[in-house]
């Protein structure tokens, strides 16, 4: 008797438990589709050439049922000049975003390391470069808490550049 109730408990209990739900990936075409995506889509700035920033960049952003971009929030981000050609690249990434289809929007977190493609002569300059980015770089922080919700972390676009 006391096997019959443990085995009802049992059947009761792991009817309420639910697995983690399988999401297809967030964005049309896969994850290599999106980092393809991003590449075409970013240019960078002269700016950021010509100070040879490097670093990262944090987003975490909510797109709607349509795939459109509702929020963007900058986590973090190692110098305020590296984020405004990325959040373009975002801008056109509207309408490629899938959402599930329980929800009226989802939240994504997305990080970009932005670096440039080292020099095929060994000189002084772009060492000193990065070395003076360094020094002048503004970082942009979160100060406050940002509440998360459900957020889907997505994998890391690499952006490269040339500053020959």
């Amino acid at each position: 008797m006391k096997k019959i109730l443990l085995l009802a408990v049992t059947l009761i209990i792991s009817s309420y438990c639910k697995a983690q739900q399988q999401l297809a990936f967030p964005f049309q075409g896969g994850s290599t589709a999106m980092t393809q995506f991003f590449k075409d889509s970013i240019t960078v700035s002269p700016e950021i050439i010509k100070s040879k920033a490097t670093g990262t960049v944090i987003f975490k952003f909510s797109a709607d049922q349509k795939g459109t971009i509702q929020k963007l929030v900058i986590y973090y981000a190692d110098d305020a000049i590296l984020a405004p050609p990325l959040i373009e690249a975002l801008k056109k990434s509207n309408h490629h975003w899938v959402v599930p289809d329980n929800e009226k929007t989802h939240d994504f977190i997305l990080s970009f390391a932005i670096n440039f493609n080292p020099p095929a002569a060994t000189t002084p300059s772009p060492q000193k470069g990065v070395y003076n980015f360094y020094l002048k770089k503004k970082p942009i922080l979160s100060t406050n808490q940002v509440p998360l919700d459900n957020v889907t972390l997505l994998p890391a676009v690499q952006v490269k550049y040339s500053i020959d």
